[in-house]
């Protein structure tokens, strides 16, 4: 079991602070975040994902020029997005990207298509968020087709018409790996299985024992679609430090400013101490040494029985430096440690 659980990290390119605490530019976290993926492949990680967003909190914008950058400096590491905003985007200019992506990288790409987790992007590529649902549907189908049965005649609604179109450069191995993925919605989770897509549970709180119903209902959706088998991943917030103490001095501040910021806009009550204590103690976070995280990372990969799991290293100011050191830590102390555990 272990031998085939695949080990990634996941960035958003959150805008950092420096050891001094002082904030670090846009252009400077996305020179970090290259170093990072780097970093992560020297680790033998299997695979880095890079968010996209459309605000000033966060320095991607564009993960496939990141990842295409990143692609030049690395030889093993997979390149994935976590996630590309399906819905206020063209599918055909997406597959064109990642195939190109792929080209560049001997066949290393890879997407997670989702709705995201904000709504900038709407407005600012000229979309309606009335058409929310409608948007990803009709551009998970068109992206479906383009992905696996090209040439493409499409009659589009809320998309452009194709006729016999073929697009370029075509993928060399098979077909572009393309997950979907699902931050806790039963019918989005049926959706994936519909289309015949692997699944990415983005868990953002609250424990990972949670989100096994989510996992079961896709295997039989699967089932009942007809489909194949097809892998689970999941991601989880996380930092790894030295000791445990250690890892939750360096994570606090960073993490109560992201998730004030951030639960101010959505109406959460305001973050505190023990707040952050529970979820590092009874929820999803990954947060401690690394024999700590080791184990709750084993545990939680025995619960959803997944093949793929993700630690997103990025949480608000948290200083390059340290995000170095926690991705290191997670490639050679607990991937190793974990696969022992599952052995």
């Amino acid at each position: 079991m272990a031998a085939a659980i695949e080990f990634g990290m996941d960035t958003f390119g959150d805008l950092t602070h420096d050891l001094a605490g002082q904030p670090v530019s846009h252009a400077q976290v996305v020179r970090d975040v290259i170093a990072e993926a780097v970093l992560a492949d020297q680790a033998g990680l299997d695979y880095v994902g890079l968010g996209e967003h459309h605000r000033d909190d966060f320095a991607i914008s564009a993960p496939d020029m990141v990842l295409a950058a990143i692609a030049a400096r690395t030889e093993q590491i997979r390149l994935n997005t976590a996630v590309t905003v399906l819905s206020s985007d063209d599918p055909v200019r997406i597959y064109e990207r990642f195939a190109t992506l792929d080209a560049i990288s001997s066949g290393r790409a890879e997407i997670t298509l989702g709705r995201g987790s904000f709504i900038e992007s709407f407005p600012l590529f000229g979309y309606e968020l009335t058409d929310y649902e409608e948007l990803f549907e009709e551009k998970l189908e068109l992206f479906t087709r383009l992905r696996t049965s090209q040439p493409v005649t499409w009659q589009g609604k809320l998309t452009q018409n194709l006729d016999q179109v073929s697009l370029y450069p075509p993928i060399e191995r098979g077909l572009l790996p393309t997950w979907i993925a699902v931050g806790g919605s039963p019918e989005s989770v049926i959706r994936a299985a519909r289309y015949g897509l692997p699944l990415m549970l983005a868990i953002i709180g609250g424990p990972h024992t949670r989100f096994a119903p989510f996992v079961d209902l896709y295997h039989r959706a699967l089932a009942k679609f007809g489909q194949p088998e097809l892998p689970v991943g999941f991601h989880s917030y996380g930092h790894i430090a030295a000791t445990d103490e250690q890892a939750r001095e360096q994570l606090y501040q960073p993490w109560l400013a992201m998730t004030g910021r951030i639960g101010a806009e959505r109406g959460w009550p305001r973050p505190n101490r023990e707040q952050f204590v529970h979820e590092i103690e009874h929820g999803s976070m990954l947060v401690g040494s690394p024999e700590t995280v080791a184990h709750k990372l084993a545990g939680a990969i025995r619960t959803l029985g997944v093949s793929r799991a993700s630690l997103k290293v990025s949480s608000g100011t948290l200083p390059h430096e340290h995000l170095m050191t926690s991705i290191e830590l997670y490639g050679t102390r607990v991937v190793p440690l974990v696969r022992e555990l599952l052995g």
